[in-house]
């Protein structure tokens, strides 16, 4: 009894003094969701996941979700004999110091990226930052207060070598090779987001390598980074495949033979299927050329999975312009499975957006409908954007289809992608690793914003008026379209 009255008596002074930590940490931990059960050898993580939290290394705030850049530096600091990492775009210092202390120690180390994003920010010079356009110079003046660790708007280079991370593996002479090394013309985008560890371990992620996608922008304290997820994947069977999609790429290396293959100069492939205990995994990489049947590319092998559900697909994607697969989707929707789909508002009312059909409307593109435009007779609603932290993106690229299978990788849903790109494309047949997607997406659909935004409402109705020529592939199409457009508005 005399030890139970001690521990109220702390307690009570404890409250007493730091009434306002002491109450937000229980409320925390009491609201947060339990951890799910993890697959063994595929591991899942959010960056806005709600049933974790850590302190974040740069921002030094406590807050909810996985540290995905924390996860990639552990993995390859577990490296023994290889690292291989391809990505768009790497600026995380954590993660470019731990492949230099790997090579250090005898690892071999092999870098992709994509050539716009192969430079290191502290090498431009003021005329080269003055041909940015806005959203990259918003970038750059970001990047600049995060290297600037003493902030006295100059950056030293002990700053610069502390925190700009191409200039770390620069300084490290650690290779990277972008997609038009060795003359190549490159790809539309060297899209990839995958690490390959030691041949066996494999991170496939949405997120690309930077504050932004991980954990947040640094001058926002609010932000928790784009909405991304993360795989790691314990199998040599996989890991394979990627070092095969890594070795096309790469050739030689850096300075060698003009034997590097990007975009659609890589061989042809089909997607490859392997067995992890109970699980299936699917992979495909793009890009496919557009004379190939539209069958065998990502968007197909997309296409082919959506085509299976019988109960619930649900959608958490950045874009959503490809036309063939919202035409598979109205086919399940009339097959009675429930969909519901939350796409990028930077994205979800452009008139490519697929969004739109879903919700039985056209959006003309300078009195112009897209080809093959086709929006849905039996439209649905459980269709939106999120509400997001300011700054932040959805930038999931991913789908749940009857909780059992998971599309996800750096795969767009888009044509672009489908035939311009080099993407991951990964479909997880698994209850337990749907679990995740199903609560991430249940988590991001809690905050939905349902149906058009008023300000799209009035611009259809406009565009009917100032656009009595309005194109597309017939004018049976046209009319067709114009009346669907008519009846669903007169409806919101």
């Amino acid at each position: 009894m005399q030890f139970i009255s001690r521990q109220r008596y702390f307690l009570y002074i404890f409250l007493l003094i730091f009434p306002l930590a002491g109450c937000q940490r229980v409320q925390s931990y009491n609201q947060r969701p339990p951890a799910l059960p993890q697959d063994p050898l595929v591991q899942v993580y959010f960056n806005h996941s709600e049933s974790s939290e850590y302190q974040e290394a740069y921002r030094q705030q406590t807050r909810l979700g996985d540290d995905l850049e924390k996860q990639i530096v552990d993995a390859i600091t577990h490296a023994k004999s290889t690292v291989d990492v391809a990505v768009q775009e790497l600026r995380l210092p954590r993660v470019a110091q731990a492949l230099v202390d790997r090579q250090k120690a005898g690892v071999k180390v092999r870098i992709v990226l994509e050539n716009i994003y192969s430079r290191p920010w502290s090498s431009l010079t003021s005329a080269e930052v003055g041909k940015l356009d806005k959203r990259e110079q918003e970038r750059y003046q970001e990047f600049r207060q995060f290297i600037d660790i003493n902030q006295d708007n100059q950056l030293s280079p002990a700053e610069i070598n502390q925190r700009d991370a191409l200039m770390i593996l620069q300084n490290a002479k650690i290779p990277w090779i972008d997609d038009q090394a060795d003359g190549s013309a490159g790809s539309s985008l060297m899209h990839h987001k995958f690490v390959i560890v030691d041949n066996r371990t494999v991170i496939i992620t949405s997120a690309n390598f930077t504050l932004s996608d991980t954990s947040g922008d640094f001058t926002n304290s609010s932000s928790l980074g784009n909405a991304n997820n993360l795989l790691q994947i314990d199998s040599p069977e996989l890991a394979s495949l990627f070092t095969e999609e890594f070795n096309i790429m790469w050739g030689d290396g850096p300075g060698g033979q003009p034997d590097s293959q990007f975009g659609l100069q890589k061989p042809m492939r089909l997607p490859k299927q392997i067995a992890l205990g109970n699980t299936q995994i699917t992979v495909q990489f793009s890009p496919t050329s557009p004379t190939q049947p539209w069958s065998n590319s990502s968007n197909g092998l997309i296409g082919k999975t959506l085509d299976s559900a019988t109960k619930s697909i649900n959608m958490a994607l950045f874009v959503f312009s490809e036309q063939r697969l919202a035409d598979i989707l109205e086919k399940r929707h009339q097959q009675n499975v429930e969909i519901r789909a939350l796409i990028e508002p930077q994205f979800a009312y452009r008139p490519y957006s697929e969004l739109l059909d879903m919700m039985g409307v056209a959006l003309s593109n300078k009195c112009k409908y897209e080809v093959d435009n086709h929006p849905w007779s039996n439209p649905i609603t459980t269709v939106g954007v999120p509400v997001l932290p300011k700054g932040d993106l959805l930038h999931h690229k991913f789908a749940v289809i009857d909780s059992q299978t998971v599309i996800t990788g750096s795969h767009n849903w888009s044509n672009a992608a489908n035939s311009g790109n080099d993407e991951t494309l990964v479909v997880i047949e698994s209850p337990i690793v749907a679990a995740h997607y199903v609560r991430e997406f249940g988590r991001l659909y809690t905050k939905v914003k349902p149906g058009l935004p008023s300000g799209i409402q009035e611009k259809i109705k406009l565009e009917q008026t100032r656009c009595p020529q309005i194109k597309t592939s017939s004018s049976t199409e046209l009319q067709a379209i114009k009346k669907v457009n008519t009846a669903v508005l007169n409806h919101l």
